[in-house]
C-alpha cells in the first residue's frame, strides 16, 4: 500500500467505545430489493456481503420504522417479527469483519399511495414535494407525531436485538425527519414548527428516543449516527445557516457521528454561489472535532478519499464506487489501486452481485453509474 493511503486504514474509535477497523464505510443506497413485506431477500444478503469485506462499516439501505413510511422494495424495522430478517442482514455484513449499521427512516411525503397500499402519505404539513406526480400528504396530528418519535425508538431497539453494531437516523434526502426541519414541508405553528428552533424539535426528540433505546437495550458499545442534508434548493428551504444552528444542538445529543449527505464531498453551497468553500469544510470549521463527520459524494479514487481526511473529516463513505467495484478498499490496501474498475457494462450484473430490482433502477437512471459505451 502506498504510504499516502495509510491514513485510510487506521482504526477509529467512536465516543460510544465502538471501534471500526478503518476509515472507509459503505454509504447507504437503496437496493429496492426487499420483499413486499419489508423482509430482506437473499439477493440483498449477497449484495451487501459482496461489498462489506475490507470496509470499516456498512450502512445499510433505509428501513422504515412504520409501514406507512415505506417505498417500494425498502427494508422494514417496523415490527418485532422483522427482527429475524434484520438479523440475517447484520450477520451477512459482519461475517466479513465489517461493522453493520442499520439506517432507519420514514418516507413521509416522498411516498405514494401505490407503494403504501392506498394509504395517503403523511408529513409535517399538507404540502406536496416539488416533483412531478407528488401527492399531497396528510398533516400529522400532534398525537401521531409523538407515536412516530416512539417508532424510531422501537426500531432502534429492534436493530440492537437483531445484532447490528449501530443505527443511523436518516434525517436527509428529503425524507420525514428532514421534512420536519424544512420550512418548505413544515408550515406548522405548534410545538413542531413555526420557528427554526421548533422545526428542530422532531429530529431532536427522535434522537432522544433512539438514545434511550440504546441506553436501555445495548449490552456493548453501539454506534449512533445521524445523516443530514445541509441545504435545500426549495424556497423556502433549508439554508446552510439553518443547518449550522441545528449542528450546534446536535453537539450535545450523544451522537457518535454526523453523516453529511452531499452530491460531492467537495461541493460548495448550492444557495450561495459566491462562497466556493466546500460545505463539508464549513461544517467542520463550525463544529470542530466535537462530533466526528462522515464525508460522502463523488469519492472515486484513493486520492479523493485522502483529500476528505485532509479536510479534518475522520471517515469517508463510498457509494456508487462500491457498486462498480466491490473490492475498492481491498485493492487500495493491497497496492492494486490501478486495477479499480471505473466503468460498468450491461453484462456485469451477476459478477457484481446486483439484485434485479436495483439493476433495473440503475439502468433507468442515465448517468448515475459510468456505463461503458457500446456500439449497440
Amino acid at each position: 500500500m502506498k504510504e499516502s493511503y495509510q491514513s485510510l486504514f487506521e482504526p477509529f474509535t467512536f465516543a460510544s467505545g465502538a471501534t471500526i477497523d478503518n476509515r472507509i464505510v459503505m454509504a447507504p443506497m437503496t437496493t429496492q430489493s426487499s420483499f413486499v413485506n419489508g423482509m430482506v431477500t437473499s439477493d440483498e444478503l449477497a449484495y451487501f456481503k459482496r461489498r462489506a469485506k475490507g470496509l470499516g462499516a456498512v450502512i445499510t439501505s433505509c428501513a422504515q420504522v412504520r409501514e406507512d413510511g415505506r417505498f417500494a422494495g425498502s427494508l422494514s424495522a417496523a415490527s418485532d417479527n422483522r427482527i429475524e430478517s434484520l438479523s440475517k442482514l447484520a450477520d451477512s455484513i459482519q461475517s466479513t469483519g465489517s461493522k453493520a449499521i442499520l439506517q432507519i427512516f420514514h418516507v413521509g411525503r416522498m411516498g405514494d399511495r401505490a407503494s403504501l397500499k392506498g394509504v395517503q402519505p403523511v408529513s409535517a404539513s399538507a404540502v406536496p414535494a416539488l416533483r412531478e406526480g407528488a401527492e399531497e400528504p396528510r398533516e400529522l396530528p400532534d398525537s401521531e407525531v409523538c407515536e412516530l418519535v416512539e417508532a424510531f425508538g422501537e426500531a432502534t431497539r429492534r436493530a440492537i436485538q437483531a445484532g447490528f453494531d449501530g443505527v443511523e437516523l436518516h434525517g436527509a434526502n428529503t425524507y420525514l425527519i428532514q421534512q420536519f426541519f424544512s420550512p418548505h414541508s413544515n408550515r406548522r405553528t405548534d410545538h413542531w414548527g413555526g420557528t427554526l428552533e421548533k422545526r428542530m424539535n422532531f429530529p431532536l426528540e427522535v434522537i432522544e428516543a433512539a438514545k434511550k433505546a440504546i441506553q436501555t437495550y445495548a449490552e456493548k458499545p453501539f454506534i449512533f449516527g445521524y445523516r443530514i442534508s445541509p441545504e435545500e434548493l426549495e424556497e423556502p428551504g433549508i439554508t446552510l445557516q439553518d443547518t449550522l444552528a441545528f449542528l450546534d444542538k446536535l453537539k450535545d445529543t450523544g451522537l457518535d457521528y454526523i453523516h453529511i449527505s452531499t452530491g460531492s464531498a467537495f461541493q460548495s453551497s448550492m444557495r450561495d454561489k459566491s462562497d466556493q468553500t466546500p460545505v463539508l469544510q464549513l461544517i467542520h470549521e463550525k463544529i470542530g472535532d466535537s462530533i466526528p463527520l462522515i464525508g460522502v459524494g463523488s469519492v472515486k479514487t484513493p486520492e479523493d478519499a485522502t483529500a476528505v481526511l485532509d479536510m479534518g473529516i475522520p471517515i469517508v463513505a463510498l457509494g456508487r464506487e462500491l457498486i462498480v467495484d466491490p473490492d475498492w478498499a481491498d485493492k487500495v490496501s493491497s497496492g492494486k489501486e490501478d486495477t479499480i474498475r471505473k466503468t460498468i457494462s450491461y453484462s456485469d450484473q451477476q459478477e457484481l452481485v446486483i439484485p434485479d430490482a436495483m439493476w433495473e433502477y440503475i439502468q433507468l437512471a442515465p448517468g448515475w453509474l459510468p456505463f461503458e459505451r457500446t456500439n449497440d
